[in-house]
């Protein structure tokens, strides 16, 4: 197994990462940026304000968005796992 090799399959590794995390972060992103300028709208300061919908948003996004994360790491696990003989020998 050459350096070239090990690159290559954390690069895949890290792109499927930021490809698979994307959806959720931006979702919870947007929502506490929306939720922030509540706040500051409306002057109320309320820890649970901002974390209620942010738990909301994340369970919507990953029952919505969660069998293509799921399979997308599967399949890359299975592209990986397939190849390791041909790496090791």
């Amino acid at each position: 197994m050459d350096s070239q090799q090990v690159f290559t399959f954390g690069q895949q590794g890290l792109v499927l990462l930021l490809t698979v995390s994307a959806p959720l972060l931006l979702t919870v992103l947007v929502v506490g940026l929306v939720v922030s300028i509540f706040q500051a709208a409306t002057q109320i300061h309320e820890a649970t304000l901002s974390f209620v919908p942010k738990l909301v948003a994340a369970v919507a996004v990953l029952a919505i968005a969660g069998p293509w994360m799921l399979t997308s790491i599967v399949e890359y696990l299975q592209r990986t796992i397939q190849a390791i003989p041909t790496v090791v020998g």
